[in-house]
Order: C-alpha cells, then sequence, then structure tokens
C-alpha cells in the first residue's frame, strides 16, 4: 500500500530467520507451564474455565456455580479446548494457560504483517521484536488473561486497516474478524475502536475512498455474526442473564460512570506509558518529531496516529482504568517505532543498546545471586529477607530449570557481543534482555514465586481442618478468585450470605465480636496464602 523503498531490506537468511523463531518460542511459551494459578487475574479466569469444563456449559460463564457475566466467553472456550486435548498430559491450568501462548502468537504474526505492509519489506520482524520488547508485554500476556484475545483482535484490526486501500475483501474480513474476536472476548470496547478508529480515519483524504468504504461494509458484515449469535443465544437462554450482561454491567456501567464517575485517573495511561510502552514510546516519538512537516499527509501515520488517539482516549474514561488495558496502545507504538528504524541517530541507538545491556545484565546478576544466596542458605541480608516473605518454601535445585537458567544466560552473552553493528542492534537486544530476565525469573524463581502467588496450600489446609460430615459452606467477604480455588483445589462450593442455614462459615477477614456472639460462631481454621500477612481467611463453625 505505502512505497517506503529506503526502509526496505533484503530478505532474512535462514539463520536470522530460525534465531528470530527461536526468540519468538522463547518469549512465548516461558511461563505458560509449571505453576498454579496465580492471583489476581488468572484465579477467576481459570475459575470460569473451569467450572466450563465441569458443567459442559460454554454459553454461560460461571464461577463456582454461579453466573459470571462481566465479559463474553470467547477467550474462556479458547482456553477450556487447550485444557480438553492436553489433558492429562498437563494439569487443567498448565493446558488452559496455553491458550494465553495461542493469542501472542497470533498478535507477534499479526503485528509483524502490519509492519511489513506499512513499511515494507524486512520491517514485519521489526515490528514483533519491538512489541516483545515493551516491558508492558513482559508479565501479564504470560497470564490466562481475556485482554489477550482483544489485543489479537486489536492487532488484526490494524492489519485490515494498513491493507484496506489495496485488498478490500481481505482487510475487511481481517478487520471484522478483529472485531468480533475483541467483543467475544471483552465486550463493546472493540466495536467501539472500530466506529472510532474508521470516522477519524474518514477526515483525512487518503482514506475518503471507494475502496475504504468498502472495506468498512466488509468489515460491518463480517462482524456482524460475532456480535448477534451469542448474545441471541444468551438471551435465548435467559432474559435476565443477557440483561445483567448487556446493561448491569457493560453499557449502564458507562452511562453511570458517564454521570457520577470519578475521573481522577483519566490521565493514569498517560503516567504509565514512559515505562510501560518503553522503548517504542520514545522510538515512535522520534518517528513522528523526524516525519513532522508530512506526517499528517501520510497514510501509514495517519493509521497508526489515529489508532493511538483514539484508544488512548477510549480507554482512559471507562468505568475500569488497569494496567493491564494499556496493552492494546502498544500496537501503533510499536509499528511508529518500526518507522525510525531508518532515521534513528546511530547514538541514540548505541545509548538504547547499552542501556539495555546495562540494565538487563544487572538484573540478570541479582537474579543469579539472589538465588545462589537462597539456595546455598547464607546469612546475607536479602537471604532473610526472602526467608522471612516465604519461610515454608524451601529451594530444592532442579536440574532442567537450572540447565535452562545456564543456557539462556550464555546465549545472551553471547548473542550481545556477536550481534552485528546496526541501529536494529539496539531493538534486538533490547527483545533478547527481556527474554533472558523472563527466562530467569520462570526458572530459578518460580518455585518461590509460586508459593507466594498460588492459594493451593491454603486451600489444603482448610481442607484438612473441615469436618468430616457437613452440609453447606456460607461465605462473607470472599472474592471471585477465592471462591474459584476453592472450588478447583478443594472441591468447595461456597454458598454467600446463607449463614442461618450453614454450619460452617468462611470469611475473609475476621468476624466482629457481635456478629460471632450473635450467631455463635467459633473460629476452627484460619490461613492465608503463604508469605500473605494481611489476607487471612477464617473458618468458622456454629
Amino acid at each position: 500500500m505505502y512505497v517506503y523503498p529506503n526502509l526496505a531490506e533484503p530478505a532474512m537468511t535462514p539463520t536470522k530467520t530460525l534465531f528470530f523463531a527461536l526468540l519468538c518460542f522463547t518469549w512465548i511459551g516461558t511461563g505458560l507451564i509449571g505453576h498454579d494459578p496465580w492471583k489476581p487475574d488468572e484465579v477467576y479466569s481459570f475459575g470460569i474455565v473451569f467450572q466450563m469444563l465441569q458443567s459442559g456449559d460454554w454459553l454461560v460463564p460461571a464461577l463456582a456455580g454461579e453466573p459470571f457475566m462481566d465479559k463474553p466467553p470467547l477467550f474462556y472456550m479458547t482456553a477450556a479446548v487447550f485444557a480438553k486435548l492436553l489433558s492429562p498430559m498437563l494439569q487443567l491450568h498448565d493446558g488452559a494457560r496455553l491458550a494465553s501462548g495461542f493469542y501472542n502468537a497470533l498478535t507477534l504474526m499479526f503485528i509483524g504483517f502490519a509492519g511489513r505492509e506499512l513499511f515494507g519489506k524486512g520491517r514485519g520482524w521489526a515490528a514483533a521484536v519491538i512489541l516483545i520488547g515493551c516491558l508492558g508485554m513482559l508479565v501479564r500476556t504470560h497470564f490466562l488473561v481475556t485482554d489477550l484475545a482483544l489485543l489479537t483482535g486489536c492487532a488484526m484490526m490494524i492489519y485490515g486497516y494498513a491493507l484496506s486501500l489495496r485488498r478490500a475483501l481481505l482487510s475487511g474480513l481481517l478487520i471484522g474478524t478483529g472485531v468480533g474476536i475483541g467483543f467475544m472476548s471483552k465486550g463493546f470496547i472493540a466495536p467501539i475502536l472500530f466506529v472510532s478508529i474508521s470516522a477519524g480515519l474518514l477526515l483525512f483524504r487518503a482514506w475518503r475512498t471507494r475502496e475504504f468504504l468498502a472495506t468498512l461494509a466488509i468489515a460491518t458484515l463480517c462482524a456482524l455474526p460475532w456480535l448477534t449469535i451469542w448474545p441471541y443465544l444468551l438471551y435465548q437462554r435467559s432474559p435476565h442473564l443477557f440483561m445483567e450482561w448487556a446493561w448491569k454491567l457493560n453499557i449502564g456501567r458507562w452511562f453511570e460512570f458517564a454521570h457520577h464517575g470519578k475521573f481522577d485517573e483519566v490521565f493514569y495511561y498517560v503516567k504509565i506509558l514512559p515505562w510501560f510502552a518503553w522503548p517504542a514510546l520514545p522510538m515512535g516519538a522520534w518517528a513522528v518529531w523526524h516525519a513532522r512537516k508530512k506526517v499528517l499527509q501520510q497514510p501509514e501515520f495517519q493509521l497508526l496516529l489515529t489508532t493511538f488517539l483514539v484508544m488512548l482516549v477510549s480507554l482512559s474514561i471507562v468505568p475500569n482504568i488497569e494496567e493491564i488495558f494499556a496493552l492494546p496502545m502498544l500496537l501503533p507504538l510499536s509499528l511508529l517505532a518500526t518507522a525510525s528504524l531508518s532515521s534513528l541517530r546511530r547514538g541514540a541507538a548505541n545509548a538504547l543498546d547499552w542501556f539495555g545491556i546495562m540494565t538487563f545484565g544487572f538484573f540478570a546478576l541479582l537474579l543469579w545471586s539472589g538465588w545462589l544466596n537462597l539456595y546455598l542458605n547464607s546469612d546475607s541480608r536479602i537471604t532473610h529477607w526472602l526467608k522471612n516473605y516465604q519461610p515454608e518454601v524451601e529451594p530444592h535445585f532442579q536440574l532442567l530449570p537450572f540447565t535452562l537458567a545456564v543456557g539462556a544466560t550464555l546465549l545472551w552473552i553471547v548473542l550481545v557481543w556477536r550481534v552485528g553493528r546496526s541501529i536494529r542492534r539496539s531493538v534486538i537486544n533490547w527483545a533478547i534482555g527481556v527474554t533472558l530476565i523472563w527466562v530467569l525469573a520462570m526458572t530459578l524463581w518460580l518455585p518461590w514465586l509460586d508459593g507466594s502467588k498460588s492459594y493451593r496450600s491454603m486451600v489444603e489446609s482448610l481442607t484438612e481442618s473441615m469436618p468430616e460430615k457437613r452440609d453447606c459452606i456460607a461465605s462473607r467477604y470472599l472474592g471471585d478468585g477465592q471462591k474459584a480455588m476453592l472450588h478447583y483445589f478443594g472441591n468447595i462450593v461456597t454458598r454467600e450470605g446463607a449463614e442461618r442455614s450453614c454450619k460452617l462459615l468462611l470469611t475473609q477477614g475476621n468476624l466482629s465480636r457481635s456478629d460471632q456472639h450473635e450467631g455463635h460462631w467459633e473460629i476452627i481454621w484460619e490461613g492465608g496464602r503463604r508469605g500473605e500477612k494481611e489476607e487471612r481467611y477464617y473458618l468458622y463453625q456454629r
């Protein structure tokens, strides 16, 4: 669609292609298996997947036996398919988490296609590498969260827009499918982005063409099945659940926020983007500055800037604002950063390169040093702190994780010094460094992290303390994630507000003395996650 002859590069050699594939595979696959569902987001997401597998009901998302209508079920269905196909080879939660890797792979593929389409041959891999290197992609994208499917949908939409003035049919199919995947995973935000981005692009002459209007028409037709079939089936099943999803938890929440909401966090994403989108943000800003005299005349910049601004504004004025919701903004920023590779000053590239080498080298040394001190049971301060935080976790030497950690470290050292001198070196080394830190965290430190973020030991302790004969268990102040893990690890399903009919009561936080006296409750168990001193749970018996 767009001509950037100065950006085009020779085709990648087989060696470079293999290295790029290894980098993507390592970044995507590390941390997907080998640990329990982690607080905060994974626990309730997997709870829905587990309930789906237990009940066989794939239409209505539910958690611990109760409908959970916050989001449509596409991501949960995908995770359930992976969990079912890979069981018993993998534990259910490990199999389900591979859905995250599946969507991450699609996201990298489509953002690579978009980079190639927008800026020429040889720029697809660069867009994917820059996205991998963004600090905001490091942790949350490896967990079981629905935002990853929305991210894939947005990547498909951007690639579809990039194709729209050249291949209307294919681009419309991609945009419509992307909107549908986003809608079926996170609700109405994807259609809102589609309408807003399309309207914004029509302000520019380059996009007011028959081809682009045809693309939008095809995209709308392709999105309609995604936008209508599940809501129709849900309404047929239960009009009450349909209204709870559509109005109470989505549209109505937006209207209530618009009238009575607090807008004190409207600049939250502006404040976190400098580190969340590093290094894509400064590189993208340089690309815009370098092309400032003609930036609004070039269709590729019109597309990426419109997409970023629409995402920033739309996501900043929603009822819920969280760090993970900023992930879609990394897509246009990574593509803008791709445009900067041919104009970036060598001094700036070298500075980013050395900053990455020193930063990731320091953190790698810190991770290795802390692990060795913990394993060798030294008397250092950091060892005492780690053991005080996790007194029940005893370090055990495991050959496979240790070998992987050593191999990743040595490979990083070799690659840092062997990657050829070029502007590309900075983004490649940054992505390699990010991947190294993640590999070390998910090999050397995985048992320690799992001990603090898993509910397994807590639920096992609770189960052992329960009477052998019991009817029902009431609950008070329990979160959705806790209910999910009680169901998964202990086959315990609690009933909210059923104190009068149940002889057992599980609470997060201690009951007041008056409540204990009124119901004649006495504590028979107290516990919590390892290393967590404030989040305590209490089991009472009447």
